[in-house]
């Protein structure tokens, strides 16, 4: 059993890779890859798990959730990204988004608490003075998000999640 550690390069090599180097853009990965040495990333991604889901939930959000505006889809997804049920789902993400989005539907405390935060996120968007529904009176026609219209489109959207 010799010693198994390579040798170290000749000068040889050293040239012929500075050659090669000199006509090759600078780059982020190429500077990475550099960094981990040969083989370094072989077999892994250098995003992790958890962005990685984080990511599928947003785009699944964005791709399915009925909301013209996009202020619901932008709340619906911090809320998710930052979700136990996110976190237990790393490797089934949209099982993830979908028990959370059906924990919403299920409390009518959380669901009026989102509909809450759309509506402000959506006066901050628009510059305008958010609508808020109050117990015992109509909605405001001109309030596109209310109690009904974000319980459906959850409800489409978790309907399409299946």
């Amino acid at each position: 059993m010799g010693d198994e550690r390579c040798a170290p390069p000749s000068d040889a090599d050293r040239d012929l890779e500075c050659a090669v180097r000199e006509h090759r853009p600078f780059s982020i990965a190429e500077a990475l890859g550099r960094l981990a040495g040969p083989g370094g990333m072989k077999g892994a991604s250098p995003i992790s798990r958890l962005q990685q889901a984080q990511a599928q939930a947003s785009e699944s959000v964005r791709a399915h959730l009925p909301d013209p505006v996009g202020v619901l889809a932008g709340i619906l997804i911090r809320e998710v990204s930052n979700s136990p049920e996110l976190l237990e789902h790393l490797d089934e993400p949209l099982a993830g988004v979908a028990s959370h989005v059906r924990q919403l539907l299920a409390s009518a405390e959380m669901l009026a608490e989102l509909v809450r935060m759309t509506d402000m996120e959506w006066g901050r968007v628009m510059d305008e003075r958010p609508f808020f529904e109050s117990d015992g009176r109509a909605a405001n026609p001109d309030d596109p998000y209310t109690l009904t219209s974000v319980e459906t489109a959850l409800n489409r959207f978790l309907a399409v999640l299946r």
